[in-house]
């Protein structure tokens, strides 16, 4: 058995696992990864806002995924509820807010990849591709089991292990878990007109219907319907289902082709109760679940890695260690009220979408309504989606290549 120590490990090698341990590294920290990479094509994509574009500027590691994804110069919300309170299609311009995109979309696989490159090359961080099979903290430090026997010693553990984190159940955290009745359909499309860098989002009666550009004449969806469409969806044969897309995005992108592998995704939600405890911090899908709604997820999941980065920083200039209760403390309250606004505001667009009444039809037609007409409100409502200013850690908020 071997016994390695560190100042941080962190264990799971996804998106969120890969930038947390390049975060570390860069910062001087003896840092180590635990975990294997998986690169498997599903077909889902994400869409980059602002704020993780600096942050993985700051990492080091944005010129090489730039080239693998799209900008989206424009979002297009189209409400096709059938309300009777249905406004006009409202477009918003990232030129409006000074910036040339609002974010990129990029195929996940390809961000882990590209991740994973920028992270081999760093130094200060050690890749140990197994899987953590225990967890220990003590006044001293923490140690993992690994499923080859090794051992690995930290002052502080970041659980990015996932929404069925290991990790999380091992400490103790507790979460709050919901659903919703509907399913998301996922998949990448190639279409005959160009989508001229615009997300399209149709609202419609079971869920956000949202096109999101790729590189060429490419995009990604994600269809939320009900749970017994979305499974009658994903029965279809690749001609069949290009159809129904098309039906759907009333043609506006032409004629359309399945372009890669399709998931389904369950409607789901977590929290949890803390996001720490001793000796190990949670980030991502450990801490919190989103549906595919927004575009908050992985951005989320960044923000939690870059606020605990300053926590750890800040508190090791107070002659804090990474592991002390007094870093994870300054990390929990920078945290909690972003993830619970955020967590609220997708949940809340869901629901009124559901509800199918006429009061909250009438409400929601009004509100896109304003942010259509006044300018000084969708300016706000913008920079706020994109570049939340208010706690925004320091790695997001350095200049953008927009």
């Amino acid at each position: 058995m071997t016994e390695s120590t560190y100042n941080i490990a962190v264990v799971g090698a996804g998106a969120v696992g890969l930038s947390a341990a390049l975060a570390f590294a860069r910062d001087g920290f003896k840092t180590v990864l635990v975990g294997g990479l998986d690169t498997r094509r599903d077909g889902r994509t994400v869409a980059l806002l602002n704020g993780s574009v600096r942050f993985l500027e700051a990492l080091g590691a944005w010129p090489s995924i730039v080239r693998e994804a799209a900008p989206l110069e424009t979002m297009r919300i189209v409400d096709d509820t059938g309300s009777l309170f249905r406004p006009p299609p409202a477009s918003f311009q990232a030129g409006e807010i000074g910036l040339d995109a609002f974010g990129w979309n990029i195929e996940n696989t390809a961000l882990v990849e590209k991740l994973a490159e920028a992270a081999q090359a760093c130094v200060n961080l050690t890749h140990v591709p197994e899987f953590a099979t225990g967890f220990e903290a003590s006044d001293t430090g923490a140690s993992l089991t690994l499923a080859g026997g090794g051992t690995v010693r930290a002052s502080l553990v970041v659980a990015a292990d996932g929404r069925n984190s290991k990790l999380r159940q091992i400490a103790g955290i507790g979460t709050r878990t919901w659903s919703y009745p509907q399913s998301a359909v996922t998949v990448t499309l190639a279409h005959d007109r160009g989508h001229r860098e615009t997300s399209t989002e149709f609202h419609t009666r079971h869920g956000p219907f949202t096109l999101v550009p790729l590189p060429g004449r490419r995009s990604s969806l994600v269809w939320v319907t009900s749970k017994a469409e979305a499974e009658r969806l994903s029965q279809l044969d690749e001609a069949a289902l290009a159809a129904a897309i098309e039906r759907q995005a009333q043609s506006h992108l032409g004629v359309m082709r399945v372009d890669g592998p399709r998931g389904l995704v369950p409607m789901t939600g977590l929290s949890v109760n803390r996001y720490w405890a001793r000796r190990v911090a949670l980030v991502g899908e450990a801490a919190h679940v989103f549906p595919p709604i927004g575009a908050q997820g992985l951005n989320l999941g960044f923000r939690d890695v870059a606020s605990l980065r300053d926590a750890v920083v800040d508190g090791q200039n107070e002659g804090h260690e990474p592991g002390s209760e007094e870093t994870l403390t300054r990390y929990q309250s920078s945290r909690d009220l972003d993830v619970r606004l955020r967590t609220a505001a997708v949940d809340g667009l869901n629901r009124t979408l559901l509800a199918g009444m006429l009061p909250t039809d009438f409400l929601r037609g009004a509100g896109l309504l304003a942010l259509s007409n006044i300018g000084p409100l969708r300016r706000v409502v913008m920079r706020e989606g994109v570049l939340p200013r208010v706690g925004a850690p320091r790695l997001m908020q350095g200049p953008s290549t927009g």
